[in-house]
């Protein structure tokens, strides 16, 4: 067990802004990360956007050893640890895309607990030979991401995913901590069960995701419609979704030839080419990505500023965790659905071959997928309640396409009353299908078989159809008057509120049903969450993008959109006041906002705009007296062993305040110690790689140079360059 003391919990939030340039978190991700730092097992379940890679990254940073991190898809494990690397963070994968040369690299480099983090495919941990590796590790914990594929139950089941708790039995025990986006009340009891999660803490975030607006539009010429949609959001980067690799092929197509940057991805491409579209998707090569519903990206890109899916997903938890794709940044965000029923069909019709258990919970799914599609009710409120929770708020008035544009309403005391009574006479143990047939009076085989039509319900509304019976129920649903079995899938019951209704009646109007209009709308753009100057938003914006070309790095990883916001509403000309922009770190401001400085610099004067002096942040008086220390100890040629001691400082910590000095402009003369632990050539060769390198990253030093040079030589001579060319 790790205790948290006062003095680790200030680490927590000073490696919060070193590493992530953030302030304070968010939500409930301190809470998660003192709990995991104390040895305990925790369940994290946080919409997408939310932060909750940061609840394992940074116990990561500050727990001796090395995490591992259980993660489905190669892309996503690739995309994490290089946006890791760039904030100076030691990370590694370990998969299929990796030669054996490089496989063996980062499995010597874990064992040698050079990493802080390792992210692997569930599929590595069932090798003999992998449980050996971990064996030798120092494993501070395990972190298993995308949980919701352990169960049979969620949107992406994997099989591989139900074996991990019995593999980690192998291995020395160290905390556990699972994540996801999506779990419903009943995935949530499946993941606690499969891997002994029930004594855990559960840190539930509300999947309320204000920033995002729901529409979903009948498909009617979708192709035009799509193509009018990106073209009036010209250089905002988006995503859509298709039931077919053919049919991604085609709008892919179809989308270049009506001068749009388009590229496809689906599993029918090879690895290589997936890859290369992925990277330019993320640096903004593109405009937008096509892409099977059927096979997950792993795009961890914070911009994209609309999500559309060609054809309905599969169930409500993979249309929610792909529309979460969209402003994971808390910008803008649009999701739009164009829907058919006839896509329900045939996604029926690709189930034939399967088990008949799992046909008929993937029918559940897709019928429910179909309610949400064709209902008038709130679209955030039938989510939310999906997934366990209520939502009152009357904010979403604008958010989502039916209380944008209110259905109509009708006093609908007589049929609820006959729906809650129908729930009643058959003893809360049928589903929506069985309930909807008596009270339209049928006699098919079920309702004979359990004497239904006897019921005082049966045939008390024929002239109602389906789908306006389906309408009804789902809004008693929403409204707690019935409630859905967690163990019983697609059972109905009776709720306290449905039962005092049915003891006493009153007036109630529910949404009439229509049929999905076939009118086009505008989207619906989120508004700013704060004012900034847009002009130089959009300068700060392109020359992210011409750094970004020039370093191969998607331009995200420099700075993200509210980061490059804050800077144009606060005119930062200071590398000081630079650092308080939001999400910059200490790290990233040394390594790029020098030319973003001169842009800011040359608009403030070219435009006579007067700052405010309320930016400017003072350093504490503690930092400067650990800079004074510092620097009389190095004039002195103390060790810098010794300094670290004096301080109660790791040689890390160390090394991190000497390159602030050295950054700040200061130049430190630490050749004496320099020469006392790094041989001569080995000098003169790190300190050549720097004086051509077009990046100081000390990972990419650390591969060019090979491991002949450890990261602390290498981080040394890197100090010496920067305090004799820079300053």
């Amino acid at each position: 067990m790790i205790s948290v003391t006062p003095e680790i919990t200030l680490d927590i939030q000073q490696s919060l802004k070193r590493f992530f340039g953030f302030d304070t978190f968010r939500g409930k991700q301190e809470a998660v990360i003192r709990h995991l730092m104390k040895g305990n097992d925790c369940f994290v379940i946080m919409p997408t956007g939310a932060g909750k890679s940061l609840c394992y990254q940074l116990p990561a940073i500050m727990m001796p050893g090395t995490a591992l991190v259980i993660s489905p898809l190669i892309a996503l494990m690739k995309n994490q640890v290089d946006q890791l690397q760039a904030l100076g963070i030691e990370a590694g994968f370990l998969n299929s895309s990796l030669s054996k040369s490089e496989y063996e690299q980062v499995k010597a480099k874990t064992i040698s607990q050079e990493l802080k983090l390792l992210y692997v495919a569930p599929e590595s941990l069932v090798k003999e030979e992998f449980i050996e590796f971990l064996n030798q590790a120092n494993i501070s914990f395990v972190a298993v991401d995308e949980v919701h594929c352990i169960s049979e139950w969620g949107h992406d089941f994997r099989p591989e995913y139900r074996r991990i708790r019995q593999i980690l039995q192998y291995i020395p025990k160290v905390p556990l901590i699972a994540l996801t986006a999506t779990a419903t009340p009943k995935v949530q009891l499946d993941i606690q069960h499969n891997l002994q999660l029930e004594n855990a803490e559960l840190f539930l975030t509300s999947f309320n995701r204000h920033n995002l607006y729901y529409e979903i539009r009948p498909k009617h010429n979708p192709i035009e419609q799509i193509i009018r949609f990106i073209k009036q959001n010209e250089g905002k980067s988006g995503i859509i979704y298709c039931l077919s690799r053919r049919k991604v092929e085609e709008i892919s197509s179809l989308l270049n030839v009506n001068g749009i940057k388009a590229v496809p991805y689906h599993a029918g491409l090879d690895s290589s080419a997936r890859t290369q579209h992925q990277d330019m998707f993320l640096k903004e090569q593109v405009q937008v990505v096509v892409a099977t519903i059927a096979f997950g990206m792993g795009i961890d890109k914070p911009d994209v500023r609309y999500v559309i899916h060609y054809d309905v997903p599969k169930s409500i938890e993979g249309y929610y965790q792909e529309t979460g794709r969209a402003g994971r940044d808390g910008l803008e965000g649009n999701c739009i659905l164009f829907y058919d029923f006839s896509d329900i069909i045939k996604l029926e019709k690709f189930m034939k071959d399967k088990p008949l258990s799992e046909r008929e919970s993937g029918k559940h799914l897709l019928y429910e997928m179909a309610s949400f599609s064709e209902s008038g009710a709130c679209r955030r409120k039938q989510l939310l309640h999906y997934f366990g929770e209520s939502f009152e708020d009357a904010r979403c008035s604008s958010m989502c396409d039916n209380c944008r544009y209110p259905k109509e309403k009708f006093d609908a005391s007589t049929l609820v009353k006959s729906a809650l009574q129908a729930v009643q006479e058959t003893g809360g143990k049928f589903g929506v299908a069985h309930l909807v047939n008596i009270l339209k009076g049928s006699r098919n085989q079920q309702i004979l078989l359990y004497h239904h039509d006897q019921l005082k319900s049966h045939g008390l509304h024929t002239e109602k159809s389906e789908k306006e019976w389906k309408s009804i129920f789902t809004q008693l649903i929403l409204q707690d008057f019935l409630m859905k079995d967690i163990d019983d899938y697609g059972v109905i019951r009776l709720e306290k509120k449905g039962e005092e209704y049915l003891k006493n009646p009153y007036p109630i109007q529910l949404i009439k049903y229509h049929e999905i209009e076939k009118i086009e709308r505008d989207p619906v753009v989120a508004e700013d969450f704060k004012a900034f100057d847009e002009i130089l938003f959009d300068k700060l914006k392109k020359l992210r993008k011409d750094i970004a070309r020039e370093k191969d790095i998607p331009p995200y990883i420099i700075f993200q959109d509210p980061s490059l916001e804050d800077m144009a509403a606060k005119y930062p000309i200071t590398l000081t006041e630079f650092q308080n922009i939001q999400g910059v770190g200490s790290g990233k401001a040394q390594k790029f906002a020098a030319p973003f400085l001169k842009l800011i610099q040359q608009y403030v004067e070219e435009n006579e705009i007067e700052r405010t002096a309320e930016i400017v942040v003072k350093t504490s008086g503690k930092n400067s007296a650990n800079k004074l220390f510092i620097i009389q100890h190095i004039d002195r040629k103390t060790p810098l062993d010794e300094i670290a001691q004096l301080k109660n400082m790791s040689m890390e910590e160390l090394m991190e305040e000497i390159e602030h000095i050295i950054y700040s402009g200061t130049r430190l003369n630490i050749d004496y110690y320099i020469q006392e632990v790094i041989d001569e050539d080995k000098q003169d060769e790190i300190y050549a790689y720097f004086r051509h390198s077009d990046t100081d990253n000390l990972s990419l030093a650390q591969q060019e140079l090979g491991n002949v040079y450890s990261p602390e030589e290498v981080q040394l001579i890197r100090a010496k360059f920067y305090s004799e060319m820079a300053n």
